[in-house]
């Protein structure tokens, strides 16, 4: 089984529980509202320096290891792959997000290689709002987060 790992950023705004999510990039995602946790696979380093990698890499943002708190993993029966997600208390201004490219042959078959970015917007949004929008089989994370605010263990 693949695996993954990951950093999903919250905040408390007028009471309300907001997390920071990135909408994949290239042109298969393109008109699409879905979006994601960033996060990204690995398999010879811990997950929590995976995750801080892959964030970085897919958002820009430099987060520190020992502010992260780990929230849990999470098999991704689409995929069959395991992601582990860290959180991290922190109001990233989403408009600063700059992501690592990738190329592709698009359109396909036409020989043209273009580059493209692997996330291409970083907003953020209630988690109402959110399980919404997040790609599937990832709300069951974002459920997690929720029941730890709604317990009183987010502040």
């Amino acid at each position: 089984m693949k695996k993954s790992a990951g950093i999903l950023p919250y905040k408390i705004e007028d009471n309300e529980l907001k997390v920071y999510l990135e909408h994949p990039g290239g042109p298969f995602w393109a008109g699409k509202d879905k979006w994601s946790i960033c996060k990204g696979e690995y398999s010879d380093e811990p997950a929590i320096k995976a995750a801080i990698r892959e964030f970085r890499e897919e958002s820009g943002f430099l987060i520190e290891e020992e502010s992260l708190e780990f929230l849990g993993s999470q098999k991704l029966n689409s995929t069959n792959k395991l992601i582990t997600i860290f959180i991290v208390k922190k109001d990233l201004d989403a408009t600063k997000m700059k992501s690592n490219t990738f190329e592709m042959e698009y359109p396909f078959g036409s020989g043209k290689i273009s580059s493209y970015p692997e996330m291409d917007e970083g907003r953020w949004f209630t988690i109402s709002e959110a399980k919404t929008k997040i790609l599937k089989g990832q709300d069951r994370i974002l459920d997690k987060l929720e029941d730890r605010y709604n317990n009183g263990y987010l502040k």
